[in-house]
């Protein structure tokens, strides 16, 4: 008989960025043949249900701008992660500062007499400082004491959404509101211009394409940017260099939960002009956001493309239940595929399997 084969793992050398890319894109794409066969067991076939997606996006101008809309909060808080993750601090709070910057926007909406035309911008350096404190405290507990941020950031984004819930079931709850837990509308002068005929607040989406670049020149031209790449890429080294893990870790995290509060503001002075619940304002764009940031591999521009992607599935889920009579938690799957492919793809970007006769003594 042949004796068995033996099996051990070892490194491969770093594939090139055209590699990496390839990979990913084949990644993509077998996790949309996979969902293609899911939906296939609710008899409809894989071919049916793309050219319902194509046809609900790309057939008209709202339906277009649909996918602009879900991509915004995720382009503004995978801009964070991605920004967090290169300085190797694992942000899971994301959800929790964007309801913490919502909230703080909405509370200058409804209880402070900024002039209008100053309103909107008070409101997102409001939402930007709420989720900047949302994520400061995890920072310093990470630094100082060496608790794991996963665990923190995590609980963080609870607090978040049962102080948003205590808000508008309680102290903030609209007099005009009887029987539904919302405030009451903000004024005309805190809701962010339209572009028309859809839903689509194009102030943000500005702000977040213009963020991509600044993060980019950050973290390639700028000495904060050197810092947060040697710290990810060893912390013993940016020691060495003299680079304080404390005072670059909580920059990294002003700017990461920053991000997050600003998609909170644009959620609620773009989409519902009121503070709601927080499964309202947010459908988990935070924890989606992580998909987002993994996809780009650490490249503040390549978020552009991976958010609009994921928008793009979240898009897809009303497309899907109105059009096809699917359920919506289909995008939820569709998400989880990705990431699945996603990180095997990664494992055998760098690794592989070596397979020897075993030694004779054996």
């Amino acid at each position: 008989m042949n004796a068995w084969l033996a099996t051990h793992i070892e490194r491969r050398p770093d594939p090139s960025g055209i590699v990496v890319t390839a990979i990913s894109l084949l990644a993509i794409g077998l996790a949309f043949v996979v969902v293609g066969l899911m939906v296939w067991g609710y008899g409809i076939p894989p071919n049916q249900f793309y050219a319902a997606l194509w046809q609900g996006h790309f057939s008209s101008l709202r339906g277009f701008t649909e996918i602009g809309r879900q991509t915004i909060p995720l382009l503004l808080t995978g801009l964070g992660l991605v920004l967090a993750f290169r300085a190797q601090f694992w942000n899971i709070g994301a959800e929790g500062q964007l309801l913490a910057g919502a909230a703080a926007a909405a509370g200058v909406a409804l209880f402070t007499s900024v002039p209008s035309p100053l309103l909107l911008p008070a409101m997102f350096i409001a939402g930007a400082l709420a989720g900047a404190f949302w994520g400061l405290l995890p920072t310093l507990l990470k630094v100082r004491l060496g608790v794991n941020e996963v665990i923190t950031t995590l609980m963080m984004n609870y607090i978040a959404i049962y102080a948003i819930e205590w808000l508008i079931h309680g102290p903030w709850k609209g007099k005009s509101m009887l029987g539904f837990a919302y405030t009451d509308t903000f004024v005309d002068a805190a809701w962010l211009p339209l572009l028309p005929q859809t839903r689509l607040h194009w102030p943000t989406a500005f702000l977040g394409l213009a963020m991509a670049v600044m993060l980019a020149l950050l973290l390639y031209r700028m000495r904060l940017g050197y810092e947060i790449r040697v710290l990810g890429e060893s912390p013993e080294a940016a020691r060495y260099a003299g680079i304080s893990p404390l005072r670059t870790t909580v920059a990294v995290m002003l700017i990461s939960a920053g991000a997050a509060g600003l998609a909170g503001v644009g959620e609620v002075a773009g989409i519902h002009h009121r503070l709601l619940a927080p499964t309202q304002i947010s459908l988990g764009y935070g924890y989606t956001a992580i998909i987002v940031a993994w996809l780009a591999r650490g490249n503040p521009l390549a978020v552009i493309l991976t958010a609009g992607l994921i928008g793009f599935i979240f898009a897809s889920g009303d497309v899907a239940k109105v059009t096809l009579r699917i359920p919506v938690q289909v995008v939820g799957v569709m998400n989880g595929l990705l990431l699945f492919f996603l990180i095997g793809s990664e494992r055998l970007l760098y690794y592989r399997i070596r397979w020897s006769a075993p030694s004779a003594g054996l």
